[in-house]
């Protein structure tokens, strides 16, 4: 969020206090979980109406909000597809959000299957979205590595049994493959690539 609001908020402590008080990650979250934001922002305006200009841009400028990827993650993607290895995805994202974003990164092409939050209306870390990625990807959670950064998510995908990894940046990704077997480690070393 913050990526956009400084483009429109100069001051400093100005910016700090709207995404500490107004559009803060909880009002966020709500989309995530399948609220539009037709209705929580009527909601917040009604809360702040003197923000009601920067709060409505949210919405159309929504794709403002996101940063670069991170380093390095893109090509190992690309990677571990080329290896044959199916991906699959469960993401905590606004339905209408993600409508905007996903022609945005064709990343995802590479993907055989997405689970939305906001569109099943089940977020991380409810067990219920574990259990519909499961059934829907035909997966057998004790042979599905999920990668994730938030701890929380983590620790509800183990409990799901699925095998999990909190996201620490390309080298920890590319550690876990090698230790379930998925890469080689002499390749690695030598090509400075992650392959098999």
């Amino acid at each position: 969020m913050r990526y956009l609001y400084q483009k429109l908020i100069s001051d400093r402590h100005r910016l700090d206090w709207f995404l500490d008080s107004v559009v803060t990650r909880e009002w966020h979250y709500q989309h995530d979980a399948g609220r539009p934001f037709e209705e929580t922002s009527a909601e917040l305006i009604r809360r702040f109406p003197e923000e009601r200009e920067l709060i409505a841009a949210y919405g159309p400028r929504w794709l403002e909000t996101i940063g670069e990827p991170i380093p390095g993650m893109i090509e190992l993607v690309g990677e571990i597809a080329a290896a044959g290895i199916p991906l699959y995805g469960i993401t905590n994202f606004s339905g209408e959000f993600w409508r905007l974003f996903r022609p945005t990164a064709p990343v995802f092409d590479l993907f055989e299957d997405i689970v939305v939050s906001g569109v099943e209306k089940l977020t991380k870390p409810d067990a219920a979205i574990y259990v519909l990625a499961q059934q829907r990807f035909g997966v057998d959670p004790g042979r599905t590595l999920f990668i994730d950064d938030q701890p929380r998510n983590v620790v509800a995908a183990e409990a799901a049994g699925f095998l999990a990894h909190r996201f620490d940046g390309r080298a920890g990704v590319e550690a876990r493959l090698i230790e379930l077997g998925l890469f080689s480690e002499a390749a690695e070393a030598a090509s400075g690539r992650v392959t098999l």
